[in-house]
């Protein structure tokens, strides 16, 4: 059944990747509205934006995503974070919409031995994972009817800043660069995670799901930051030299976690998903770029 479909953040990595994607969804009508069009920081604009228009599903990509910055900006990445978040569950729930919110792996606090499910206890060790976290638990405690939460890491893309574009530009500057191998994760492909995204729409399971619910979502298989850069730098065929380097000696205003790997078995098991291992992904990435 043809579907009206709004995407939020459609500027971002995984907004743009929606909007991409969307060109093979004819059937479905999209709506891509971007920050400069809704301020996410003000929940009263975004009532007033919702009070002449409705949809069957939102996919919010919008979020606060400045990791270090909302150290020092705890109000504004509490506001797109967390407060636009209840106020989109209001509306979805008063709207019968369904709502596909995205969020982090920053919501644990990196110490687990193997990867996390949606049920491990949640630890978040910084101001963007807290707000992160309290975004999620106001939409639990709200809870639109079909609506899921989809944690996820190490987001990458051709569109917007990410690790993989910030390594190619700095691997064709310098010949040599340290990169952190204590932290490791598993890289995500935006496209992947938009494919998903979509399918999952389409998924009976998913009309037929009754509240909220958390699933997790990378790709599949495991890294370290070094390995990561050490990867992109084969495909993409850079002769610059990785140096291993601990957290340590690269610090940050905000903490990361050290271990962010994340258990995908309840969604692939509820919507029959196949993901992509995550270097086969990176090569795609790389030869569309």
């Amino acid at each position: 059944m043809p579907k009206s479909i709004l995407v939020t953040g459609s500027l971002g990595q995984l907004g743009s990747e929606l909007r991409e994607l969307s060109a093979f969804h004819p059937d479905d009508t999209f709506t891509f509205i971007a920050r400069s069009e809704l301020d996410f920081s003000d929940p009263a604009a975004i009532q007033t934006w919702f009070l002449d228009k409705t949809f069957d599903v939102i996919i919010n990509c919008a979020a606060y995503t400045a990791v270090d910055k909302a150290e020092s900006e705890p109000a504004l990445a509490a506001a797109i974070n967390t407060t636009a978040i209840a106020t989109l569950a209001l509306i979805a729930k008063e709207k019968g919409i369904a709502l596909i919110h995205i969020s982090t792996d920053y919501v644990f606090d990196g110490t687990n031995f193997k990867p996390y499910t949606e049920t491990d206890p949640s630890n978040p060790q910084g101001v963007y994972g807290q707000t992160k976290l309290d975004g999620e638990q106001a939409m639990l405690a709200i809870n639109p009817e079909n609506s899921v939460i989809i944690r996820t890491a190490w987001v990458y893309s051709n569109f917007g800043n990410n690790f993989v574009k910030t390594m190619l530009r700095l691997g064709k500057e310098r010949t040599e660069l340290g990169v952190i191998y204590d932290q490791v994760g598993t890289p995500t492909s935006a496209r992947d995670l938009a494919q998903a995204i979509l399918a999952i729409i389409q998924h009976p399971r998913f009309k037929a799901q009754k509240g909220t619910e958390i699933y997790h979502f990378s790709n599949e298989g495991v890294c370290s930051w070094y390995d990561f850069a050490k990867a992109i730098f084969e495909l993409s065929a850079i002769t610059c030299t990785v140096k291993p380097i601990e957290t340590k000696e690269y610090p940050t205003p905000a903490k990361r976690p050290h271990y962010s790997l994340l258990n995908k078995a309840k969604i692939k098991n509820t919507y029959n998903l196949t993901i992509p291992y995550w270097k086969d992904s990176l090569q795609d990435c790389l030869e569309q770029y």
